[in-house]
């Protein structure tokens, strides 16, 4: 069966010609961008409830926009000026430029990661004397705390927000040739929303093994696979199957 719509279960990128908007142009089809998880924050209160006093932390853990977003805007709302001495571990380049919403980059302490959290974790380990906050959502990988455990460092992690299933209810009767997940979030937000869905000839396509495990943990077929070693990023990875099944 051809394929003519794709759904990604993402907000759609902010820049402008991205490989989304290319592969449309080349392979003529239509793709759709709706979030099937969004993120809340928590209240001030709820962080309070955690234990948690930002004045007694001398370095945050960044691992996303999201952590840096939250981070500040609880800071706001507890009135806690966060210090210039404030240091600031960042996953990856890409967070650490973010951070330029809040601070002057030049005049702060940051050290950045080159994109995994294990590669983050030697610039930690060097500042072993510093008392560390990890602010984060509701759902850890696991590797997270794990790897700062085994560096034996002081650190306390912070739930600053939540992961939440979308409402999808205007879906119902809308179909697509394929459904994009990036995460095991997007697989239980679908089933939460649609608990009879059937897949029928919808195609999947997922990214990165444990969204693999989840679609098949819900009597998924997996029809598109990223990242291999022949098609590293999901574009790729669907541009491939197009390819071969719209030319018949």
């Amino acid at each position: 069966m051809k394929v003519k719509t794709i759904l990604i279960s993402q907000p759609e990128p902010k820049m402008e010609n991205s490989p989304y908007t290319e592969l449309e142009e080349r392979q003529k089809v239509k793709i759709d961008f709706i979030p099937f998880i969004h993120v809340e924050g928590v209240t001030s209160k709820d962080v309070r409830q955690q234990k948690i006093d930002l004045s007694q932390f001398t370095a945050i853990i960044l691992t996303s926009r999201n952590a840096v977003d939250h981070f500040f805007r609880i800071a706001k709302e507890m009135r806690y000026e966060v210090p210039d001495t404030m240091k600031y571990f960042c996953q990856s380049e890409a967070v650490a430029y973010y951070l330029q919403k809040y601070v002057v980059y030049r005049k702060r302490k940051i050290y950045v990661g080159k994109r995994t959290f294990p590669e983050l974790i030697p610039l930690i380990k060097k500042y072993k004397t510093e008392k560390f906050l990890l602010p984060s959502s509701d759902m850890l990988k696991p590797l997270i705390p794990k790897e700062l455990d085994k560096i034996k460092v002081n650190w306390k992690r912070g739930i600053f927000y939540k992961t939440v299933v979308s409402d999808l209810s205007h879906l119902e009767k809308v179909f697509y040739d394929v459904l994009v997940f990036f995460s095991p979030s997007g697989i239980k937000s679908l089933f939460e929303n649609f608990p009879d869905f059937k897949q029928n000839n919808t195609r999947v396509a997922v990214f990165g093994n444990s969204t693999i495990k989840a679609a098949k943990e819900h009597g998924l077929e997996v029809n598109i696979k990223a990242p291999t070693p022949e098609t590293p990023s999901m574009t790729m990875a669907l541009e491939k199957y197009i390819k071969e099944h719209n030319k018949k």
